[in-house]
């Protein structure tokens, strides 16, 4: 072996991932472009909305109430060291509101939609369906991708919106019934210090994640090899792709919000 052969390996994954990076951009310009051009399904949307929304409320109602529970008891045995125990009600919100539940809804819908639309779009490759799509003179891009991804981006929001008041409330309770808070003074104490922004920059975020998660499924899917194998690793590689994209996508927006 040369010595310029892990040079050489370092090249070729290096262009592999840029060649990745465009293809992603491609399809995504392609989505969005769709998205205002006719024929228009709504039936696939409402099913897409009940799907992607309506079906995940509960794992990320869940999680959003264990999450709050457990930051109110982080938060507590914080500040106690520095006898800032008071600080746990407004903390609690403002964590839940601008990062957690954002990042955590988006990550529990990614495992759960971005595995479910590769599934079920690699499927319908494999099996010729989408062959039969373009037979009928149908757009693929514009009858499965579209509608899941605009579905998405606008159902993410409001699961990150009952997301963050459930784990708010998970807060309250862990507050009142384990940390000895009255409960008119934790209230009063996470609405005095939560603003509109911080309940805002969350639901930008979460219509961010909701458009990387379909946008993941339906790439992955669409881009499935033929058979099971096929299929498995499609569904692998969009949930992996949708939590890194959404952990990345999280600091930068961050970063954005915080500078402006």
């Amino acid at each position: 072996m040369s010595a310029a052969a892990p040079i050489a390996a370092l090249g070729r994954a290096t262009l592999g991932m840029l060649a990745a990076v465009g293809r992603i951009a491609l399809f995504a310009g392609a989505v969005v472009s769709h998205l205002f051009r006719p024929p228009f399904y709504p039936r696939e949307l409402l099913t897409a909305l009940i799907q992607i929304g309506w079906l995940s409320l509960p794992v990320v109602g869940l999680t959003a109430i264990f999450t709050g529970g457990a930051l109110a008891l982080q938060i507590y045995a914080g500040g106690a060291r520095f006898s800032a125990e008071a600080v746990v009600p407004s903390i609690v919100a403002i964590g839940m509101t601008r990062e957690l539940g954002p990042v955590l809804g988006g990550l529990m819908v990614a495992a759960r939609v971005a595995s479910s639309i590769a599934a079920e779009i690699g499927t319908m490759k494999v099996t010729e369906q989408i062959d039969a799509l373009v037979t009928l003179s149908t757009n693929p891009l514009k009858y499965l991708a579209v509608p899941r991804v605009l579905a998405a981006t606008l159902a993410v929001p409001i699961l990150v919106a009952v997301g963050d008041s459930i784990g708010i409330a998970g807060g309250w309770l862990v507050g009142v019934n384990r940390l000895d808070f009255n409960s008119a003074t934790y209230i009063k104490n996470t609405t005095d210090f939560l603003e509109v922004w911080d309940v805002g920059s969350g639901l930008v975020k979460g219509a961010a994640f909701g458009f990387i998660v379909a946008l993941m499924g339906c790439y992955h899917g669409m881009n499935s090899g033929r058979g099971a194998q096929g299929v498995g690793r499609a569904t692998k590689s969009a949930v992996v792709a949708a939590s890194v994209l959404i952990l990345a996508a999280n600091y930068l927006l961050t970063e954005v919000f915080f500078t402006s």
